[in-house]
């Protein structure tokens, strides 16, 4: 018995070692998963693009300073590391593949630097009253980094309030180049009007043309109140009056393009007309303050 026990256990053994040689084996030869560079070191919201630049281009244009580029570089660094440090943490919470990791580690250390030169650059070059807009918008940063971390950046709440502090750079560069406290917040003003009201509007017009349940009232409110309040301000001379027509205009491509009369559209060219209706408020705002319009 002991030696048909012994047998049997070394036909067991030999068993193991050809079964753990085989899966070695397929291992081996299955092909590793493709790690996607761009989906890695550029941000995959393309309208992400648009709430960076057009607050960035209308503050740079009207009040141009050497803290103004600083800033802009700080917000461009911040911006793009985004989303290696959103792709990094979701790997170590999970597959914890080391090349994704490493590819992550390696766009996240380009992008800080970028953002580290920038803080240096703004520290160097502006005062404590130029960045009081940038110390108002890190709680919301913060509040869409975390909302990123928890695979949750698609939802509106990060949405508006990545929105909001982006466009906080158009009233620090403002500081920046000498402009007045008030005329930079109003600035902000104009800039958090049209990127909030835009964001419902898209976000409903995508349901739309998809056949789901939408609702165009929040919408249509929210551009009836910013119009209103730009309107005001631009009465009061705090923000040039060209805005105010914009943000018409807006409002009535929000009521027209979540009606029955609308023209069907696809995701990509809603995407590139809200492109074209920022670029017309950012013209807007340059024309406006150096015409006296």
């Amino acid at each position: 018995m002991s030696k048909l026990a012994a047998l049997t256990l070394g036909l067991m053994s030999w068993d193991d070692e050809i079964l753990n040689s085989m899966a070695t084996n397929v291992q081996t030869l299955r092909p590793s998963p493709t790690i996607r560079v761009r989906q890695i070191a550029l941000p995959t919201e393309h309208g992400g693009w648009g709430f960076l630049l057009e607050p960035m281009v209308a503050g740079l244009a009207i009040a141009f300073s050497l803290g103004g580029i600083w800033i802009s570089v700080m917000f461009i660094g911040a911006f793009l590391m985004r989303q290696p440090l959103k792709i990094y943490i979701l790997d170590r919470r999970g597959m914890c593949d080391d090349r994704r990791a490493a590819v992550s580690m390696k766009y996240m250390l380009i992008y800080g630097a970028v953002l580290l030169s920038g803080v240096i650059g703004t520290a160097l070059t502006c005062s404590l009253t130029t960045i009081l807009p940038l110390i108002a918008m890190l709680p919301l940063a913060a509040l869409q980094n975390y909302y990123d971390i928890f695979r949750r950046s698609r939802n509106l709440v990060p949405e508006l309030a990545g929105a909001v502090a982006i466009s906080s750079s158009v009233a620090a560069i403002a500081l920046a180049g000498g402009r007045t406290p008030v005329f930079a917040a109003g600035l902000w003003v104009v800039f958090i009007g049209r990127l909030i009201p835009s964001i419902i509007y898209v976000r409903e017009r995508l349901l739309l043309e998809k056949g789901k349940a939408f609702s165009g009232t929040v919408s249509n409110l929210l551009h009836v109140i910013a119009a209103a309040i730009v309107g005001v301000l631009a009465v009061a001379g705090v923000v040039p009056v060209l805005t105010f027509p914009v943000m018409i205009l807006m409002l009535v491509r929000a009521v027209l393009g979540l009606s029955p009369h609308r023209a069907k559209l696809k995701a990509k060219q809603i995407g590139i007309r809200e492109v074209i209706y920022g670029t017309v408020l950012v013209l807007a705002v340059i024309l406006g303050y150096f015409l006296g319009l």
